[in-house]
C-alpha cells in the first residue's frame, strides 16, 4: 500500500455526497495522547474511511484502522506488542433530531467550529478505547506463572486466632 497520508480534516457532508473513499496512512507522531497511553508505538496507523449517505440521507461514516502499540504486562511488567484493529461507524451530530433519527449502530460524532470532523482525533479515540484496561501477555507467553502469583503466605497465628465478638456488650443490656 502507498502512503498516502490521511487528511486532518473533512467536511463529512460533502465527502459523503460524493461518496468518497480514503485510505492512507496517519502518522505515529499525530498521536499525542495516544502516545501517553502506551509504552510505544511501532508504526504508522493504516486507515480506511468510507462516507456515504444511507436510507434515511444521514451522512455515514464508517472505517477501519489498524496499529501495532506496545504495552507493559501487569503480570510480569515486561513490554509486549499489542494490535489495535477497530472499525467504526459514525453519523455528525446536529441537534436532538439527528440523535433520534440516528439507527443505534451509529455512534454520533461532534465537527468543529467549521463543520468538519477531525479525522485523526476520531481515529485516535478509537484507539485509546481498543486498549486493554488491564494489559496481559497470554498466560503462555507470561514469564510468570500462575504458581508464581502467590507472593508470601499468611501466617498459621492469624489465621486461628478468634477476633471479640464486638455484640458480646448487648448481652449485658440484655439481662
Amino acid at each position: 500500500m502507498q502512503k498516502v497520508k490521511i487528511p486532518r480534516t473533512i467536511d463529512p457532508t460533502r465527502a459523503a455526497q460524493k461518496r468518497l473513499d480514503v485510505e492512507g496512512i496517519i502518522q505515529v507522531s499525530l498521536f499525542k495522547r495516544l502516545l501517553e497511553s502506551v509504552e510505544g508505538v511501532k508504526r504508522d496507523a493504516q486507515v480506511s474511511l468510507s462516507f456515504d449517505l444511507d436510507e434515511q440521507r444521514l451522512v455515514v461514516i464508517s472505517g477501519k484502522a489498524n496499529i501495532v502499540v506496545d504495552v507493559e504486562c501487569q503480570r510480569c511488567n515486561e513490554v509486549f506488542a499489542h494490535e489495535c484493529d477497530v472499525q467504526f461507524t459514525y453519523t455528525p451530530y446536529r441537534g436532538e433530531r439527528t440523535e433520534e433519527e440516528a439507527p443505534e449502530e451509529y455512534d454520533l460524532v461532534d465537527l468543529n467550529e467549521y463543520g468538519e470532523l477531525d479525522l485523526i482525533q476520531l481515529v485516535e479515540d478509537e484507539f485509546i478505547l481498543n486498549l486493554p484496561q488491564i494489559a496481559m501477555h497470554d498466560e503462555a507467553d507470561c514469564s510468570v506463572d500462575s504458581d508464581n502469583m502467590v507472593f508470601g503466605e499468611i501466617p498459621e497465628e492469624i489465621v486461628e486466632e478468634e477476633k471479640p465478638n464486638p455484640f458480646d456488650v448487648l448481652k449485658s443490656l440484655k439481662k
